[in-house]
């Protein structure tokens, strides 16, 4: 009996459905428009108002920082007087309690005059805790010079640092502080979003499968060759002239569901905490796996021996050692070809592996070419 066309299209679209993942992501989620892309800005500044934490005199950029200000509000340190008079009115600036930084802030794309954004402020001389210190009048520059945000305010620091009796207590960074809202944009930064006859989509990831995906879910919606790939990054997408209809279009555009192409086989390590992250597309070949630890116990004892009391000897002292050496019996176990990430975590979970000894077998693997995916260690 001949089997029916309709029959083998469905079998073969059910096929299809199930070989790919069921979740889709919407454009915005798996890409970003090149023309709203941040800018990084950074400024020199003062923090003032802190308890005697800041710098001290042999910190120079911080009392010329601190008599320039001051010059600017009218104010004279350094004037015709004598040698004794510039010392003791130099020193009349408690640079204690305060301290040199370095501002640091995010423009976002499509930023505007008047609106805020968050700084980063991070000690650069000998300040040692910027908790409580206000920020005073800063320029943010971009990297071609100009003044695009003006930062100042309270700072929040989380980071503590107290000692007393010769004990320390350090919790966080108490150099580092933020604070939020804490500038204001001053200049817009230009885009071509409003003059650019084609809009380019940059994906968070390079994939080649889910930049051919995208292009064809944009197609599908708005007909025609409006998408065009570029690479496994770019997207070029062609859109209206009129900013109202772009605007409009990039609404509908960015809420476009894309089912993505399956990532690459990463396992990440982060060797500070012990973390290990594996995904679901990691495999392992053919492999046999044992891993042990050998430990070393020496007890050492003080004895004394004696003479005899007729011997005319003398007392010595003694000291014997015991060596003991206990290797745990782990039993070796088996990878078989093409093991996906259940039987990996099962296998290692049977030995009782610790998060150090996980991270060594993974290497060793990756070393005996076993591990097929990407090894990265943070």
């Amino acid at each position: 009996m001949k089997t029916p066309s309709w029959l083998t299209s469905s079998c073969f679209a059910l096929a299809c459905a199930l070989a790919t993942p069921a979740w889709a992501d919407r454009v915005k989620d798996l890409a970003t428009v090149a023309a709203q892309r941040s800018n990084q800005l950074i400024g020199f500044g003062l923090v003032v108002g802190l308890q005697g934490t800041g710098d001290d005199a042999s910190v120079p950029f911080t009392t010329q920082s601190m008599k320039a200000m001051l010059a600017q509000m009218g104010v004279r340190i350094d004037g015709p007087m004598s040698d004794l008079e510039q010392v003791t009115s130099a020193s009349r600036i408690d640079i204690k309690n305060a301290a040199a930084v370095m501002v640091t802030a995010d423009l976002p794309g499509f930023a505007k005059p008047g609106q805020r954004i968050d700084v980063n402020i991070s000690a650069i001389g000998k300040a040692s805790n910027l908790r409580g210190g206000n920020l005073i009048l800063t320029a943010l520059r971009g990297v071609d010079g100009e003044i695009y945000a003006l930062a100042q305010g309270a700072l929040t620091a989380t980071g503590i640092d107290a000692g007393a009796a010769g004990s320390k207590v350090a919790i966080g960074v108490p150099t580092a502080a933020r604070i939020p809202a804490g500038a204001i944009v001053e200049r817009m930064v230009d885009t071509p979003f409003e003059k650019a006859e084609h809009l380019i989509l940059n994906l968070r990831d390079n994939d080649f499968s889910t930049s051919s995906a995208m292009v064809a879910a944009i197609n599908s919606k708005f007909g025609g060759d409006v998408a065009q790939a570029i690479d496994g990054t770019s997207i070029s997408v062609r859109a209206p002239q009129d900013l109202n209809q772009r605007v409009s279009f990039m609404g509908m555009l960015e809420n476009i569901e894309v089912t993505p192409a399956e990532t690459n086989a990463r396992v990440v390590i982060n060797s500070r905490t012990g973390t290990v992250v594996i995904n679901r597309a990691v495999r392992v070949t053919a492999a046999a796996v044992s891993h042990g630890t050998i430990s070393v116990a020496i007890t050492a004892t003080n004895d004394v021996s004696q003479p005899n009391a007729l011997s005319q000897g003398q007392t010595t002292p003694v000291q014997n050692a015991d060596i003991a050496v206990t290797e745990p019996k782990n039993p070796m176990f088996l990878f078989k070809p093409g093991v996906d990430l259940r039987e990996i975590v099962d296998a290692v979970n049977q030995i009782g592996a610790t998060p150090s000894s996980l991270i060594a077998i993974l290497e060793a693997l990756k070393s005996s070419g076993s591990l097929r995916a990407e090894l990265i260690i943070i």
